[in-house]
C-alpha cells in the first residue's frame, strides 16, 4: 500500500469517527435522562478522541495499529434497534449506541475482506477492531444496567 492509499483510508476512517460524534451529540440533545445525556457526551468525546488519534495517523507512515479484540457479546444482534425519540429509555440508547459501533465494525470487516492488498486489509481489520472496542465497551455497561446482579 502506497502513502497516499493509507492517507485515504485514514481520512474515510476520520470522517466515519465524525459522523459518530455527532451522532451521540444528537441523541444527546433529544433524551431527557440526565445519565443518559452524560454517557452519550462520554462517548462523543470518545469519538473525537479517536479523531484526533487517526488524525496522528496521518502524520505517520503505514504501520501496526494494535488494539483488544477479545470481547464480543453480541447482544447487537440480539436486539432490535429503538427508535430515536426525546423520551429514549437508558437501555435504548444503548441500544443505539452499540448498533451504531457495530455498523461501523461490519463495514471496516467488509472493506478488509475485499482489500486485495495485505496491509490495507490489515488496516481496515484494525480499524475494525477498535470498534469493536467501542462495542464491547457498550455491551459492558447495557449487561450492568440491563441484568444486575441480585445480592
Amino acid at each position: 500500500m502506497d502513502v497516499e492509499e493509507y492517507r485515504s483510508i485514514i481520512s474515510n476512517a476520520i470522517e466515519r469517527e465524525i459522523e459518530s460524534y455527532t451522532f451521540y451529540r444528537t441523541v444527546r440533545e433529544k433524551v431527557k435522562d440526565e445519565n443518559l445525556k452524560n454517557l452519550f457526551n462520554e462517548l462523543a468525546g470518545e469519538e473525537s478522541k479517536h479523531r484526533k488519534t487517526l488524525e496522528g495517523f496521518l502524520m505517520k507512515e503505514p504501520g501496526k495499529l494494535r488494539f483488544d479484540t477479545k470481547r464480543d457479546y453480541k447482544i447487537a444482534q440480539m436486539l432490535e434497534t429503538p427508535p430515536l425519540s426525546a423520551d429514549l429509555k437508558p437501555l435504548d440508547g444503548l441500544v443505539l449506541a452499540i448498533r451504531k459501533e457495530l455498523d461501523a465494525m461490519q463495514m471496516y470487516t467488509q472493506l478488509a475482506s475485499l482489500s486485495v492488498d495485505p496491509e490495507q486489509a490489515e488496516l481496515f481489520e484494525s480499524l475494525a477492531a477498535m470498534e469493536r472496542g467501542h462495542k464491547a465497551r457498550l455491551e459492558d455497561i447495557y449487561t450492568n444496567m440491563a441484568f444486575p446482579e441480585v445480592w
